[in-house]
């Protein structure tokens, strides 16, 4: 019997989430709420004002504008479930959810892994070899870049959920998460699970260890680049940009190493949850702020459209 079999003929799962804390689940209602709505508000603000200034289109912002569609997607795949949870007793998914939620979850979290790879590689061109940036970085192959790091996703997640909806489940229906994760549901099986185990590292390595490496690599050559900048004010502006993006690399890819590294038995799914919060709430409200407050680029492009808007309003 395979987990397709047992949990389709109940028609649903159970996500037990916050339950052994009921007190808190008002409290984690608003401020999930919270991060939710600044996500929304912060990367829908940050595509749109992309859009609409024609001196941000430029490569990186380009990547950021699907940064912050990323960020849109893969907040909404799992918090409006998680919200309604909280909200009410009832704490369940249907089987059909669950597969469509581990999926784009996967999907969009393997997404973002390979475009902040994409991100450190325009930086990297952009300060090392800044004389070839423009022939480098072309339209058309920003465009290749992004669609690649769609595909990667979706791709490689086709190939994971199926395999992991394909353990026998042994009936039971209980999932000890807020929402549909690989981790998590590998808990469920009665059988040997070594296999899974096996390809959930492999997986996490190819998605996860090897993006992280070649970030590193790549803003530690601009670092030493940097380094040997005579510009104090260009020195200035790449440390702030790089800086930027770095922060955002360890604020995903650290809580994402600590859930996705370890065996699913190995660790404590207390633990694993408020860990996979800071991933999945935390981190996509923060990056819209994380790129905007200290960018010169972008409160320019909020004043001009501003600017816009109080001429056509005297008008």
């Amino acid at each position: 019997m395979t987990m397709e079999k047992n949990a389709s003929s109940e028609g649903y799962f159970i996500l037990l989430g916050f339950s052994n804390w009921p007190h808190l689940e008002v409290v984690l209602f608003v401020v999930i709420l919270i991060f939710y709505l600044m996500t929304l508000i912060g990367n829908l603000f940050i595509i749109i004002l992309l859009y609409l200034d024609s001196h941000l289109h430029t490569p990186m912002y380009f990547f950021l504008s699907n940064l912050s569609l990323l960020d849109l997607c893969y907040t909404t795949s799992s918090i409006p479930q998680l919200l309604i949870n909280l909200w009410g007793p009832e704490k369940t998914i249907s089987y059909v959810g669950c597969m469509i939620q581990l999926y784009f979850v996967l999907a969009l979290g393997i997404t973002e892994c390979v475009l902040l790879v994409v991100m450190s590689y325009d930086r990297y061109e952009a300060v090392c070899r800044p004389l070839h940036y423009t022939v480098l970085m072309h339209p058309r192959f920003c465009h290749q870049l992004a669609v690649a790091s769609w595909v990667s996703g979706f791709t490689g997640s086709a190939l994971h959920s199926s395999f992991t909806f394909r353990v026998p489940l042994c009936g039971h229906r209980q999932v000890d998460h807020f929402f549909c994760e690989v981790p998590a549901l590998l808990r469920l099986p009665c059988v040997d699970i070594r296999a899974n185990e096996l390809t959930l590292m492999v997986m996490s390595s190819i998605f996860v260890i090897i993006p992280f490496i070649l970030i590193l690599s790549s803003y530690s050559a601009i670092v030493w680049a940097v380094l040997r900048m005579q510009s104090t004010s260009g020195f200035q502006k790449v440390l702030g940009t790089c800086g930027a993006h770095l922060i955002v690399v360890f604020l995903f890819f650290i809580p994402v190493m600590c859930i996705y590294l370890q065996p699913p038995s190995g660790k404590s799914q207390d633990q694993a949850k408020f860990v996979a919060l800071f991933y999945t709430v935390v981190t996509p409200s923060l990056n819209p702020l994380i790129y905007t407050l200290r960018n010169k680029d972008v409160r320019g492009a909020v004043k001009r459209l501003m600017g816009k808007k109080l001429y056509h309003s005297e008008d």
